[in-house]
């Protein structure tokens, strides 16, 4: 049996090369990023300017106004018309940076995506079985969903509001020096105080990602398995569990919210108090001017009302920025907890592939004109293996796929302290049938899965030959070629029946789809269906039994027209009379080809040319089915479920 799945995520990967990670996906829109930066110093400028043009607003015009001191309405229209289209341009830079970050955002998520159902379908056997789909399936939805939402949103409120600072603390300075200190002076205790709230905030964000991750893995195991929770009455055992892990993500949605909840009115009520604290000195600072105690210089500035009502606009739109930017800090941590998940899996290690002999068509290889007329008609006598051949990686030469296959004395174990088969040893000649019987977990499935590269043979503990070739040394892609799988669990996919049954060979043309589904005894129920072979398939074939589910599995291994046929209980879903009306099908579908099977309804195997019985990864006995009953001995005792003499 393979290991167990883990829970959990792990530890979150390093924040900076997270950053440095999502930075990379972000160059790759290098010239749009300029016209971004462009759009955003226009949109931020435009906002600053204007708010500059309070001064002589104020100076100039209004309090003339008010004094009735002959204003100038030519001069205040033309500022007013100036305003308008300085803000009027900022509109129109917001809306097009606003609009190519939707661009940036989503082309970024898709590639990102690319990459990461990229390294899904490199992965070894060994990830899937240690990780819950329900947790796979959290990395293209809730940790996506986080970094989309960073990318279309967070991220250009941030490069907004960090140029935005920037031209404000220049213009405070040149309005006065001194205010702007006792500015910076109250924000840095602001800082100070945001920072010891964002550590928790980050620490309670990371844990929320991975308590969703869990649920969603949850759920998907539930989901799937209904049926036998409730065979075995246990809702109340899964309601249990799920209410545990509801509350834990409860506990740590609550604790990521309370902190992040407390940013934004946190950094709003500090900034009250600094825009109070700044209006007063700025006011003291004016009257003491006025009064004559106090001579302005460069260090203060001057102080009037235009200039006061400037600085104190400044001071909000100075603080302003920075409070978006804490409150979308709960944006970025959530992010980046999930793009710290992504990222995890685009770097875990893709299966291995040493394998250098490939398959090929032998008489498309022959035509190539690498081989004589002699060598040609030998290909051509390939009639049993569907005209195939490997490849020699070094001189092109071609081998003959006859599908011998050899375990020799193979040790193996899923985690190395712990051994699954023992010292096995397996001849099966071409056009052999090789049957695997034995208790549950005595290591048949193993056996297929070393068969099927699954799983490799470490170093000194034995090998797998196939036609002479030490099977790491057939690539992976062609050695799955040459099987054919009949799996116990049957997975169809979305879509026609016919195309299920074409997933086989992609090539198979529809009168070799109906040859198949006949000598599997499918097209008989596929016939009667309301559209026949088009008849539309979800959720993995639920509207069908599981016998038919079979018997269409059995159709798309038949369609492979594979050299190697493995049979993983092929039958074991279907009633005794369909068993029985497959069986000349299945042995002509197996007919010149090596066939493994394994089988707990040892009435299917009676005719295999060999009988493996294996007990806790040793063979024990073998024979044919006439030697082993004669023997008396555990396949006796299997099969007759008498106990005469039981050799363990």
């Amino acid at each position: 049996m393979p290991p167990m799945r883990q829970k959990g995520f792990g530890k979150p990967k390093n924040t900076k090369k997270t950053i440095g990670r999502i930075l990379q996906y972000m160059g790759k829109f290098k010239a749009l990023w300029l016209v971004v930066f462009l759009c955003v110093i226009t949109s931020s400028g435009a906002s600053v300017i204007g708010t500059y043009l309070i001064k002589p607003a104020l100076n100039n015009y209004i309090i003339p106004l008010i004094g009735h001191q002959n204003p100038d309405f030519s001069g205040f229209a033309k500022l007013l018309l100036g305003v308008l289209a300085l803000f009027g341009l900022g509109v129109l830079a917001s809306w097009c940076n606003s609009r190519l970050m939707i661009y940036i955002s989503t082309n970024l998520l898709y590639n990102v995506r690319c990459d990461l159902f990229s390294r899904l379908e490199k992965l070894p056997i060994k990830y899937y079985d240690t990780h819950t789909h329900g947790e796979l399936m959290s990395r293209f939805t809730n940790d996506t969903d986080a970094l989309r939402e960073m990318m279309s949103q967070t991220i250009p409120q941030l490069f907004s509001s960090i140029i935005t600072v920037t031209a404000v603390f220049v213009m405070m300075i040149s309005l006065s020096p001194l205010l702007t200190i006792v500015m910076l002076a109250t924000m840095f205790l602001i800082t100070l105080s945001m920072a010891a709230v964002g550590k928790r905030s980050a620490k309670a964000f990371r844990e929320n990602q991975k308590c969703i991750g869990e649920l969603n893995g949850f759920i998907e195991e539930m989901v799937e398995g209904q049926k036998v929770i409730k065979v075995f009455n246990h809702e109340g055992e899964a309601m249990a569990q799920f209410n545990k892990l509801s509350d834990n993500l409860r506990k740590a949605g609550t604790d990521a919210m309370t902190y992040g909840g407390l940013m934004g009115p946190m950094m709003n009520n500090f900034s009250h108090m600094q825009y109070a604290v700044v209006a007063i000195l700025a006011a003291a600072l004016m009257i003491l001017g006025e009064s004559g105690t106090m001579n302005f210089n460069f260090f203060t500035g001057v102080m009037n009302l235009g200039t006061i009502a400037a600085f104190l606009q400044y001071t909000r739109s100075f603080s302003q920025p920075i409070s978006m930017m804490s409150m979308q800090a709960n944006s970025v941590l959530n992010a980046l907890a999930g793009a710290e998940r992504i990222f995890a899996v685009i770097d875990e290690e893709e299966e291995i592939d040493e394998g250098k002999y490939t398959l090929v068509n032998a008489f498309e290889a022959k035509a190539d004109g690498q081989e004589d007329d002699g060598e040609r008609h030998l290909v051509q006598s390939y009639a049993t293996t569907g005209e195939w051949a490997w490849k020699n990686p070094v001189d092109s030469s071609l081998k003959k796929l006859e599908g011998e296959v050899v375990f020799d004395h193979v040790t193996f174990g899923y985690k190395p302290e712990k051994t699954v088969l023992h010292d096995i040893c397996i001849h099966a000649k071409p056009g052999q049938k090789i049957a695997l019987v034995g208790s549950t977990g005595s290591g048949k499935t193993t056996t297929i899965n070393l068969l099927s590269r699954f799983y490799d043979v470490p170093e000194g503990c034995g090998k797998i030959t196939y036609d002479g070739i030490p099977l790491n040394d057939i690539a992976k892609s062609s050695l799955r070629k040459s099987l054919g799988m009949v799996q116990q669990t049957t997975h169809l996919f979305t879509g026609t029946i016919k195309d299920n049954i074409r997933y086989g060979n992609l090539e198979a043309s529809d009168a070799q789809i109906y040859e198949a589904a006949k000598l599997a005894n499918a097209d008989h129920f596929i016939r009667h269906l309301e559209n026949g072979y088009d008849t539309v398939i979800t959720g993995d074939g639920a509207s069908l039994s599981q016998g038919q589910r079979q018997l269409l599995a059995i159709a798309r291994a038949a369609v492979a027209n594979p050299p190697v046929l493995v049979l993983d209980e092929a039958t074991s879903s279907i009633d005794t009379r369909t068993e029985k009306l497959i069986e000349d099908g299945m042995d002509s579908l197996m007919k010149g080809r090596t066939t493994f099977v394994i089988a707990h309804r040892l009435s299917t195997v009676r005719n295999a040319d060999e009988i493996i019985v294996l007990e806790h990864g040793n063979i024990i006995e073998r024979g044919t089915h006439d030697e082993l009953i004669a023997a008396k001995g555990r396949y006796y005792f299997l099969y007759t479920g008498n106990k005469i003499t039981l050799d363990e």
